[in-house]
């Protein structure tokens, strides 16, 4: 069978490991779990090809630990108990206690299939090691993630990408066969995405297709051997970031039709629909906000509808969110006030807060003037009262401005007649 070069030459050890020192590093952050054998369940967090699988297997080399590997692609519940079962009885597969178990692209796990892991991983049974190139906050279960390390991989460096290259020149047996000359990167590196997977496979694709033994690396070659091949969406690499840029800006720009078109592109590339609907989600609160609040509900209804729906049906709910989000009406000034308000308060985040606006639950509280002068607001005429709910020193201080559209219009109007001239709005 043929061994993938990624595969070949997949690091065995940390010193042959490339880039992300600040985790491995002399003051890496795993590197004095590592030096004193005290392993808490982690997952790795980042792009593909930066390394996951590599670190969790020398992590486990390094451990001594025993070391099982599942696919959330292709691995169940049923699975994931049958090696549980095993570590707690420590015989069969595992001879010793606390195996490492390894789970690939932990975000397709359900719910279900998380929940079947913690009590394995709170009892120690086992140490877990995620790995995911989504955002645990969104895609692992609170239960769980609260139970595990968080660890960052970044990106590789074009640097990282041409050692990685040169690396894989000299040290391979199959390509060591050859004489190589890395004249020119580029292509390489952007046909890749950054993903060293990647990068390596479409190295060997293009050495192994040439007849002759002395092969010169340039961007031509490349783009001839390998860009025929590379698809029109590629949801792993560079397009990835800027399909979804070019689809928020659409609708942002209030174009239904472009927006269409970058949404059918990702999901013809196979993106994952849940991402799709959490950047509509975003979008609904950023960029239309107050201007149509029902656009916030329509987003987070298609977020829970296409988890109900799944593909190909979701695509109409994703299309239908789309041009509703592309033809509202759109405001930031929610999103500008949050901004100015954290700026604000990175300024000014020691400041009191106003006697009258306290809680008084003790009666020494109330002597001391907690909630003293504080109106309550129904009880007077029209539900307002006009009241300073900032601290002294930010008195009159504006975050919230808001846009020129109906409904905003409406709103601007009605704090006006609240607030007479106190605010310029």
């Amino acid at each position: 069978m043929n061994v993938p070069l990624a595969e070949r030459i997949r690091p065995k050890s940390l010193d042959n490991y490339l880039s992300q020192q600040h985790l491995i590093g002399p003051q890496g952050s795993l590197t004095s779990q590592l030096n004193t054998g005290v392993l808490a369940s982690l997952i790795l967090w980042g792009p593909p090809g930066t390394g996951k699988t590599t670190l969790a297997t020398i992590i486990a080399e390094t451990s001594g630990r025993p070391f099982y590997t599942l696919s959330a692609i292709d691995s169940g519940v049923a699975a994931v108990r049958e090696v549980i079962n095993k570590a707690r009885q420590g015989d069969g597969l595992f001879t010793t206690k606390n195996p490492i178990l390894f789970i690939d692209e932990i975000h397709r796990f359900s719910k279900s299939q998380q929940d079947s892991l913690l009590g394995a991983v709170e009892k120690g049974w086992v140490t877990l090691i995620g790995a995911t190139t989504e955002n645990p906050s969104f895609e692992v279960i609170p239960a769980l993630l609260s139970r595990c390390q968080v660890y960052i991989l970044e990106p590789f460096s074009k640097k990282d990408l041409e050692e990685l290259l040169l690396r894989a020149i000299d040290e391979d047996a199959i390509l060591k066969q050859k004489k190589i000359e890395l004249k020119e990167t580029e292509a390489l590196i952007r046909l890749s995405g950054g993903d060293a997977r990647k990068l390596l496979n479409m190295l060997e694709l293009v050495v192994l297709s040439e007849k002759t033994d002395t092969i010169v690396i340039t961007n031509e070659l490349v783009l001839q051997k390998v860009q025929k091949n590379t698809v029109l969406y590629d949801k792993t690499g560079e397009q990835h970031y800027d399909i979804i840029s070019a689809f928020i800006k659409s609708i942002r720009g209030s174009d239904p039709n472009a927006a269409v078109y970058w949404l059918a592109r990702m999901l013809e590339g196979g993106e994952d629909l849940k991402f799709i609907a959490r950047r509509l989600l975003i979008l609904a609160s950023e960029d239309i906000g107050n201007a149509n609040p029902t656009a916030l509900v329509l987003a987070n209804n298609t977020f829970q509808a296409i988890n109900t729906i799944g593909y190909p049906e979701a695509r109409i709910i994703l299309s239908q969110c789309t041009i509703y989000l592309a033809t509202s009406p759109k405001s930031n000034a929610s999103y500008e006030a949050i901004n100015k308000a954290q700026q604000l308060v990175k300024q000014t985040g020691d400041l009191s807060v106003p006697l009258s606006l306290r809680n008084a639950p003790t009666k020494l509280m109330k002597e001391l003037g907690y909630g003293k002068q504080y109106q309550y607001a129904h009880n007077y005429e029209g539900n307002f009262v006009p009241h300073e709910f900032l601290p002294d020193e930010i008195t009159g201080t504006v975050l919230y401005r808001p846009g020129n559209n109906q409904k905003e219009n409406n709103i601007r109007n009605y704090l006006k007649n609240l607030w007479k001239e106190k605010y310029d709005f």
